[in-house]
């Protein structure tokens, strides 16, 4: 179904996402705002559209680190499809925009008398799992510069722009690096003029120049993303 926005719900036979749509109420995601914290409730689950969540792991309360990322490949609130009605991580929306949302009760109730829902939440639990897994190892191993290369490529896919507001500080959180930091992995793919970076606006200059910037993290994401590796 091309003309929903969101791939997970796209991805659906027409009879079951038109079991959801009464339960899809349409909000727009403000950027900074905080879905849900570690340990809370989730009251409500997310398929972004234009908008992106980062998720964040809390270490001492207030230093906090992304794992994962969401966008209109996905959902916020997967946890849920485990049986798990308590967010393990901070998921803040880092990209302004629209999304669908549904109550906790309501999804739990549609999950269960929906095989096919199901399925598609089943594969893109495994391939959050994917993501969350090679970006521990990324930010354990990789340089900034490629990791913020591969940070600005998710992005890029997930909003379907190349152009997006995102500040120092908020990319230090990001990548859980020093301000400074980031400041010079930016300024180095500047001059390579694979992005402009000006106030906070970023805009990717050459796609093919910034994805050979970055690490093979970003490949091996966007391929289980893209469904070219499968469930056993």
């Amino acid at each position: 179904m091309k003309d929903i926005p969101n791939s997970l719900l796209a991805a659906l036979p027409r009879k079951s996402y038109l079991r959801l749509l009464p339960g899809l109420a349409p909000v727009d995601l403000v950027f900074g705002k905080v879905l849900y914290e570690p340990g809370a409730p989730i009251r409500d689950v997310y398929f972004p559209s234009r908008s992106l969540v980062s998720l964040l792991t809390v270490v001492e309360g207030h230093l906090a680190l992304e794992v994962g990322l969401v966008g209109r490949e996905g959902m916020v609130g997967f946890p849920l499809a485990l049986g798990v009605g308590v967010s393990p991580v901070r998921a803040l929306v880092q990209g302004a925009g629209p999304a669908l949302k549904m109550s906790a009760a309501r999804f739990r109730a549609e999950l269960r008398a929906s095989p096919s829902l199901q399925r598609e939440l089943q594969r893109y639990v495994y391939t959050m799992m994917a993501q969350i897994s090679q970006t521990a190892a990324c930010n354990r191993f990789h340089v900034v510069e490629a990791r913020l290369a591969r940070w600005l490529l998710m992005t890029r896919d997930r909003v379907r722009s190349s152009e997006f507001r995102m500040t120092h500080e908020f990319l230090s959180h990001m990548l859980g690096v020093r301000r400074v930091g980031v400041t010079e992995a930016a300024t180095a793919l500047q001059r390579r003029k694979l992005i402009e970076y000006r106030r906070g606006n970023i805009r990717i200059l050459d796609d093919r120049g910034l994805e050979a910037a970055c690490c093979s993290c970003y490949k091996m994401i966007r391929d289980m993303h893209d469904g070219k590796s499968s469930l056993v």
